[in-house]
C-alpha cells in the first residue's frame, strides 16, 4: 500500500458535482481529496476482500448469539423492541443488507498483519456516493488501464433488483432522511434513489419529520400509503420518535430499509461479544465492556457516529480525544491500533458488502482519529 501525490485535475470541483458530490469542500479544505491516491497489490486487496467475507460471518453468528440469548440490554435498546428485532431477525425481511467495515490495514503481510475490524457502520452508512460513482469516475479518467476495487453501484442495483418482487407491488419505494446544513444524507439518498431506479423501481423522497400517521397506516404528504421506507435514520433514532410504537403495528404492511435488526450490529456494544466468541481472531481488536485490557485502548461510546467521544490512550496516557454529544453513552474498549502514517495521512479502508459479498471500498484519511470532516481519497490496484 502506498500513498502517491498527483495533481488535481483543474475543473474537478465540477466533475465531481455534476455527479451528486456537492459538499466536496469544508471550511475551505477539499473532502474530496484527489491529489493524493492510494495504489494497492492484488494481493492486497485479496486480503482485504477476504477479511470483509469473513467479517460478515462474524457478525451473522453474533446476531444469532444475540438474539437467542437476548442480550439486547446491552445495546441500551428499549426493551419495546426486543420482539420486534427477535421477529425480524428470524423472518429476514426484504433488506439491501449492505454496509461499510471500518478496518485497519497495513499494506504487506510482513508489516501490518491481517486487517482489522474498527466497527461495521451498517444501518445508516455513509461515504457511498464517493466509493460507489466518485473515485470510479476518477479513475476512468485519470488511470484508465488500472483497475480499482470497486463493484459497489452494480451490487446494489443488483439487490434492489433481487428484492423488488417481494415488496408491496404497484407501490413506490419512499427514501427518507432528516435535513442536515450540508448535505450530505440527501445527496446519500438521492443516489439511492437511482440505483432503486436504476432496478425498475419507483421511488419517491420523504423528509423524516413530514411522514404522517393516520391512526392505522404511515402515509407520505399525499396521503399515500408508505408501503416500503428506506431511511438513512439512524434505528436509535427513529424508536425514539413519536411514532415509534406503530412499528409494531404495521409490522406486517411496511417494510422498512433497513431492517430493525440493524440496532444490533451497527452498534459497537457488539464489539466485545465478537471478542468473546473469537479470541484473538486475526481481523479482531481485543474488546470489553468493563474496563481496558491493557493500558493501550480505544474509548469509544456504542452509539456515538463520525467519530465524537473518542478517546485514544496508549501506555496509560492519553493520545487524543474528541468532542461530541454522545458523553452519556454506555462505553466500550477496543484494542489501540497504530494506523500507518503517511506524512500525518493516517488511513481507515472502509470496505463495503453487499448481502454477504465484498462490493469495493473507500478510504479516510485524518490524523489520530476519523472524523466526519477526515478527507476521502481514492485508490487503484497496480501491479
Amino acid at each position: 500500500m502506498q500513498r502517491i501525490a498527483i495533481p488535481t485535475r483543474p475543473d474537478w470541483q465540477a466533475k465531481v458535482e455534476a455527479l451528486g458530490l456537492v459538499w466536496h469542500t469544508a471550511a475551505d479544505v477539499p473532502y474530496w481529496n484527489e491529489a493524493a491516491y492510494y495504489a494497492f497489490s492484488a494481493e492486497e486487496i485479496d486480503r482485504i476482500e477476504a477479511a470483509t467475507r469473513t467479517l460478515y460471518g462474524l457478525f451473522l453468528e453474533a446476531g444469532d448469539y444475540i438474539v437467542e440469548r437476548r442480550l439486547f440490554d446491552r445495546f441500551a435498546i428499549p426493551e419495546w423492541c426486543w420482539p420486534l428485532i427477535e421477529q425480524v431477525w428470524r423472518a429476514e425481511p426484504p433488506a439491501l443488507n449492505y454496509g461499510r467495515f471500518d478496518l485497519g490495514f497495513d499494506g504487506p503481510e510482513s508489516r501490518g498483519g491481517a486487517p482489522k475490524l474498527f466497527e461495521f457502520n451498517c444501518d445508516t452508512p455513509t461515504s457511498l456516493v464517493e466509493a460507489a460513482v466518485i473515485q470510479w469516475a476518477w479513475k476512468e479518467e485519470v488511470f484508465p488501464e488500472q483497475d480499482q476495487f470497486n463493484s459497489l453501484h452494480d451490487r446494489l442495483v443488483a439487490k434492489w433488483r433481487d428484492i423488488g418482487p417481494y415488496l408491496a407491488a404497484g407501490a413506490p419505494v419512499h427514501f427518507t432522511h432528516a435535513i442536515d446544513s450540508v448535505g450530505e444524507d440527501s445527496v446519500t439518498t438521492a443516489y439511492l434513489m437511482d440505483t432503486a431506479r436504476a432496478a425498475g423501481l419507483a421511488a419517491e423522497r420523504i423528509v423524516i419529520g413530514d411522514i404522517g400517521w393516520d391512526g392505522r397506516r404511515f402515509l407520505d404528504l399525499d396521503e399515500r400509503e408508505i408501503r416500503t421506507l428506506y431511511h438513512l435514520y439512524p434505528w436509535e433514532w427513529l424508536v425514539k420518535e413519536p411514532f415509534a410504537r406503530h412499528l409494531l403495528e404495521t409490522q406486517d404492511r411496511t417494510a422498512w430499509i433497513e431492517p430493525i435488526w440493524k440496532m444490533i450490529w451497527s452498534n459497537k456494544a457488539i464489539l466485545p461479544i465478537l471478542w468473546d466468541l473469537h479470541p484473538r481472531h486475526e481481523n479482531l481488536l481485543w474488546a470489553t465492556r468493563d474496563k481496558p485490557a491493557s493500558d493501550s485502548y480505544a474509548q469509544k461510546p456504542i452509539l456515538a457516529r463520525e467519530g465524537a467521544n473518542v478517546r485514544l490512550v496508549r501506555d496509560g496516557r492519553e493520545l487524543a480525544a474528541t468532542d461530541g454529544s454522545y458523553g452519556g453513552s454506555p462505553v466500550v474498549y477496543q484494542g489501540l491500533y497504530e494506523l500507518p502514517n503517511f506524512d500525518s495521512a493516517r488511513p481507515v479502508i472502509g470496505s463495503w458488502i453487499v448481502d454477504g459479498e465484498p462490493a469495493g471500498m473507500g478510504i479516510r484519511e485524518d490524523g489520530l482519529i476519523t472524523g466526519n470532516l477526515s478527507r476521502f481519497v481514492p485508490h487503484i490496484i497496480h501491479g
